[in-house]
């Protein structure tokens, strides 16, 4: 999809966002393959969520677009935010009882997923 996108025209790319939206911006995410791991263990398909024990989780559009490092969708087209609601990081930092250090991505940490 990579390739097609860098063929287009800039005419056919604004035809596209206007049809699409913001979706292009994901063919430039790079994803941290240690979090999605970590993630992946948690992904309840049943319900399109997060499930830790008893907790279910659903991330907003602006936790999605923080965790894919894509800062230029435009979430506030079709949703919006309460302002006192948790970050995922922190939500997941409660639920696991991991650290901070364990759950950014930035991390120097590996960590085994086998």
């Amino acid at each position: 999809m990579k390739e097609i996108w860098d063929q287009w025209d800039n005419e056919t790319k604004q035809l596209f966002y206007c049809n699409y939206g913001d979706l292009p911006y994901l063919l430039s995410v790079k994803v941290d393959k240690y979090l999605f791991r970590a993630l992946a263990q948690f992904w309840n398909p049943g319900y399109s969520c997060f499930t830790f024990g008893k907790v279910d989780l659903v991330p907003t559009m602006e936790e999605y677009t923080t965790l894919l490092r894509c800062p230029k969708i435009q979430v506030d087209k079709a949703y919006s935010r309460a302002s006192s609601v948790p970050t995922l990081l922190k939500k997941l930092m409660n639920i696991t009882g991991m650290s901070k250090q364990w759950l950014l991505p930035e991390s120097n940490r590996k960590v085994s997923m086998n």
